[in-house]
């Protein structure tokens, strides 16, 4: 796991974000997802530097499809924002819980 990844994990393992499980490295058919909480059908991905190149931009717009078809919404966070601000990421975490 990255540094931001770790630090998410922090924040939400062992159901410490309103009591919610969430699996890490997470395989949905023929994808693996930083994060997931199937109760919820919400995936959370942390995206690195490389996430900002054309190919990368691309293939995750195909996978976020892919998970959408199957009922799945897809959160996206930058390691910036997470390392910059973890509280608010946490917000828009539980925002997509209910």
């Amino acid at each position: 796991m990255t540094g931001s990844e770790k630090k998410l994990w922090n924040q939400i393992r062992n159901k410490k974000l309103n009591g919610v499980r969430f699996r890490r490295q997470y395989s949905i058919g023929p994808y693996i997802v930083d994060f997931f909480a199937t109760q919820h059908k919400l995936a959370i991905e942390v995206d690195g530097a490389i996430h900002l190149n054309r190919e990368s931009i691309e293939y995750d717009a195909f996978r976020d499809e892919y998970l959408k078809s199957m009922g799945i919404k897809v959160l996206r966070f930058s390691n910036e924002k997470i390392e910059q601000d973890i509280d608010r990421t946490l917000e828009m975490i539980k925002l997509h819980l209910k």
